[in-house]
């Protein structure tokens, strides 16, 4: 029996509709698990932000450095998903191979986090090359390395979470995410303002409460798996120590393409804040507002996108060439549902959005306000783009097709959009809105050519 007779629904339903079901049994948990991550972020910094400006830009450069090694991890950690789907569907009983890169994920990013994290001693000096205020830079450092011993914990999370999305078992990470940001919000409570006789640490606290929440997280995940049914026949703990070198070279290998893939959007998107930098503070203000926006409405797509790319690994696995179509047309189709239900309502009702990030009646939000509501629209149309992008991407990921992606995506967002951006916000009248059309122009960009590689390695 293969995994996907396994998944399917009900004998009597058709194949799409089995696929919709299949689809959404795994990425509904994990989207929501996207949206709940996404918070933990605006938690933290709205309880810095108490402390005072100085603090919370400390926080926000800590967390944009300490955010450069997250990524170069989870191109490993993600790399587990595409090789456990497929495994499973060639066979939905195979524990062994199953195994094998799982623990090896666990390994690559348990060893290579805390070699690479050394860096992070010179965070006060990297920052000052940067050009950041001596102060802020200062108060950078020790929250950085505060977030350090988090780090293989966040991004072993995501491996346990890909194997149990593969298993069909993805509301156990829901759950403890859940439950690590309530965790967070206590600890930061504590720590950061010395509450309950704790001691008044700020930045170090949250940085400390962060880090303890991915290990608890990552803990309850290693209980989950070793206490339920399905998960604990795999064994991925037993002789956790034993080393299998072939299948450690082989998840790195398959990740740092994804790695680098994931740094050209992270990257673009940073760019674009300095350039709006360049033209004003309320520009700056109001492209963060916008972009929140956007990342909010981006966090569903993304789960069902990766449970996409398990669905569409589990096909390939099966060698079922109709199956793996179908599951790729499935997570492009219902990605683009997903975003339009956010991107319609912020295209017809820009202001109304803004509002709720700024006080209207503010004489001194007006300015900023207009910006959030002239970028909003074209936001909304950039979304289309971003979900038709992520979702092939994605199920290219489930197919192990990653170096192409990598070029591909590199030219999307650094030799077409970011150049547009550039230009157009910079040289031109367009100003700010100009730098939205770039990053427009690097979606569409990027949604064609992966769109049209996914076309191609998935026909007859």
């Amino acid at each position: 029996m293969t995994m996907n007779e396994t998944l399917a629904p009900a004998p009597s339903q058709g194949p799409w509709r089995r696929e919709f079901f299949a689809l959404m049994a795994i990425g509904l948990p994990m989207g929501l698990t996207q949206l709940v991550q996404f918070s933990i972020n605006t938690v933290d910094v709205v309880m810095i932000g108490q402390l005072g400006p100085e603090p919370l830009a400390a926080a926000a450069l800590g967390l944009v450095m300490f955010y450069v090694l997250y990524v170069a991890g989870m191109g490993p950690a993600m790399a587990v998903s595409p090789m456990v789907s497929q495994a499973l569907g060639a066979d939905a009983e195979e524990t062994r191979d199953v195994r094998r890169s799982v623990r090896m994920g666990l390994w690559l990013v348990g060893i290579g986090a805390p070699i690479l994290s050394l860096i992070y001693l010179f965070a006060e000096e990297f920052a000052l090359m940067t050009g950041q205020p001596a102060h802020v830079a200062a108060l950078a450092e020790p929250y950085v390395l505060a977030l350090v011993p988090g780090l293989p914990f966040a991004l072993g999370v995501i491996v346990l979470r890909n194997f149990l999305a593969a298993i069909e078992r993805a509301r156990a990470p829901l759950y403890v995410i859940i439950l690590t940001t309530l965790l967070n919000a206590l600890l930061n409570y504590l720590l950061i303002y010395g509450n309950w006789g704790f001691p008044r640490l700020e930045l170090v606290g949250a940085g400390i409460a962060s880090s303890l929440s991915h290990a608890i997280g990552f803990f309850a995940l290693v209980a989950y798996i070793s206490w339920e049914k399905r998960a604990k026949r795999f064994e991925l703990f037993h002789n956790f120590q034993r080393s299998d070198w072939p299948r450690f070279a082989e998840v790195a290998r398959l990740g740092w393409p994804i790695s680098i893939t994931i740094g050209f959007e992270a990257m673009l998107f940073n760019a674009a804040v300095f350039l709006m930098g360049r033209i004003g503070v309320n520009e700056m203000a109001a492209y963060q507002v916008a972009l929140n926006v956007a990342a909010l409405a981006f966090m569903m797509p993304l789960g069902l996108s990766m449970a996409g790319g398990v669905r569409v690994g589990l096909m390939e696995g099966a060698k079922d060439r109709a199956g793996v179509r179908r599951a790729a047309a499935m997570a492009v189709l219902c990605s683009i549902g997903a975003i339009m239900l956010v991107a319609v309502p912020v295209m017809l009702w820009p202001m109304g959005v803004a509002g709720f990030y700024l006080e209207p009646g503010d004489a001194n939000n007006a300015a900023v306000l207009a910006l959030v509501a002239s970028f909003l629209p074209i936001a909304a149309a950039f979304a289309l783009f971003d979900a038709i992008q992520v979702a092939a991407g994605q199920a290219l990921r489930g197919l192990k097709d990653v170096r192409i992606p990598m070029i591909l995506t590199g030219i999307s967002y650094w030799l077409i959009g970011f150049p547009i951006a550039a230009w157009l916000g910079l040289g031109t009248p367009l100003a700010s809105i100009g730098v939205w059309w770039g990053l427009l122009a690097s979606l569409v960009a990027a949604a064609l050519s992966l769109g049209g590689r996914l076309w191609l390695v998935t026909r007859d």
